[in-house]
C-alpha cells in the first residue's frame, strides 16, 4: 500500500507518499481500507517534530479516517468484512489501508457519504468526552468556543444547541464569525477586534460563561477563568498559544471553577473504546435526524497531503479539510 510518510520533519514538504508495507490486524482490531481522512492540528505538530505517535500506534499521520472493513482480526465480533465505517485512530490515517481496535470503529451515520465521515471521529469524540462527559454542559447554560469556526468549534456549536444551551464563538473573522451563526451560534465574537471577556459578560448579563472549550492553553488562560462563571468549567484541548501561563487562583477559588486538560489520542484504549459509544448513542442519531452535520471546507487528494498542511496553517478554511486517497 501507500501511505504518507515523514522522513524527517519539517514543513509540509517533508510529507512523502511512499509505498510501505500492509498492516495486519492483530487481537481486538479490524483493517480498514481508507478512502478518506482528515487533517488535524495534531497532524501539523506531529510533521513537525512536535507531537510524536503514542507507543504501538502507526507513525504515520492522520487521526481519524472513513473507509471499508477489509479484514477481521482475532477476537473481533460485530462488524463483517466490506461494512462502512469510520474510526478514531492514535495514527495511520494518511494512508491506503489501517489497522483499528474494534471499540474506536463506528459505523457511517444515516444521511451521509462515506467520505463525509471522516469528518466525523475526532472531532464528535472531542466535543463529546470534554463538553459533555467532562464539563456537563447543560440546557440552558452558556458555552464559549474558542475557534468556533474550526472543525471542532462547528462541531461543538451544533451539539451544544442540540442540547438547549446558548454558544458564544471567537473567531478571526466577519466570514468566519457568519458561518458560526449559520450553524446557531448565538454570540459571534471577532477576537482580533473585541475582549472576548468583556463580550461574554455581557452576553450573560455579567455571569459568564459556564463552560469554556478551549484550544489556545497558555494564551488564553487568565482570561479564560475571568470569563467563566460561579461553578464555570474549562476544558483546555490545544496549546496554540503556548504551554506556560500564569493562573490567579484567587479567582479561580471565588468563582468555585475548575480546569480541565485532556488529549484524545494518548487515552488508553478502554477510555477511548468508552467515548466513541457514547458518541455513537448520542451523537449518531443528532447527525441521522439532520440536527447535527459535518462542516467540510474541501477535499484534496491524499498524495497531496502537503497542500492541506498549507491550507490548516494558513487558516483560512471553515470545518475540516478531508483528505481523499487517490
Amino acid at each position: 500500500m501507500y501511505a504518507i510518510t515523514i522522513p524527517e520533519p519539517g514543513g509540509p514538504e517533508a510529507l512523502v507518499w511512499t509505498e510501505v508495507p500492509d498492516p495486519v490486524p492483530g487481537e481486538g482490531e479490524v483493517l480498514v481500507e481508507v478512502v478518506a481522512s482528515a487533517v488535524n492540528r495534531a497532524d501539523v505538530l506531529q510533521r513537525q517534530g512536535f507531537y510524536n505517535p503514542p507507543p504501538g500506534a502507526s507513525s504515520y499521520p492522520g487521526l481519524e479516517c472513513s473507509g471499508r472493513v477489509a479484514a477481521l482480526g482475532p477476537g473481533v465480533s460485530g462488524w463483517a468484512v466490506g461494512d462502512e465505517v469510520c474510526a478514531l485512530l492514535a495514527g495511520g490515517g494518511y494512508a491506503e489501508k489501517v489497522v483499528v481496535p474494534a471499540g474506536q470503529l463506528l459505523p457511517v451515520p444515516e444521511g451521509l457519504d462515506l467520505r463525509q465521515a471522516a469528518a466525523l471521529p475526532e472531532v464528535t469524540c472531542t466535543v463529546w468526552s470534554n463538553v459533555f462527559m467532562i464539563a456537563h454542559l447543560r440546557p440552558g447554560e452558556t458555552l464559549l468556543v474558542h475557534g468556533g469556526s474550526s472543525g471542532i468549534g462547528t462541531m461543538a456549536i451544533q451539539l451544544a444547541k442540540a442540547v438547549g444551551a446558548k454558544v458564544a464563538v471567537t473567531a478571526g473573522s466577519k466570514e468566519k464569525l457568519e458561518r458560526c451563526a449559520e450553524l446557531g451560534a448565538d454570540v459571534p465574537i471577532n477576537y482580533r477586534e473585541q475582549d472576548f471577556v468583556e463580550e461574554i459578560r455581557e452576553a450573560t448579563a455579567g455571569e459568564g460563561a459556564d463552560v469554556i472549550l478551549d484550544n489556545m492553553g497558555a494564551k488564553y488562560l487568565d482570561r479564560n477563568v475571568q470569563a467563566l462563571a460561579v461553578n464555570g468549567r474549562l476544558a483546555i484541548i490545544g496549546m496554540q498559544g503556548g504551554v506556560k501561563g500564569e493562573l490567579n487562583i484567587n479567582s479561580l477559588l471565588r468563582k468555585q471553577a475548575a480546569i480541565t486538560a485532556t488529549s484524545l489520542r494518548a487515552r488508553p484504549l478502554g477510555e477511548k473504546a468508552a467515548i466513541v459509544a457514547a458518541v455513537r448513542e448520542h451523537v449518531w442519531p443528532l447527525i441521522a435526524s439532520g440536527h447535527v452535520r459535518p462542516v467540510i471546507d474541501r477535499e484534496i487528494p491524499m498524495n497531496d497531503a502537503a497542500t492541506a498542511h498549507r491550507v490548516l496553517e494558513e487558516s483560512g478554511h471553515i470545518g475540516k479539510v478531508l483528505l481523499v486517497t487517490p
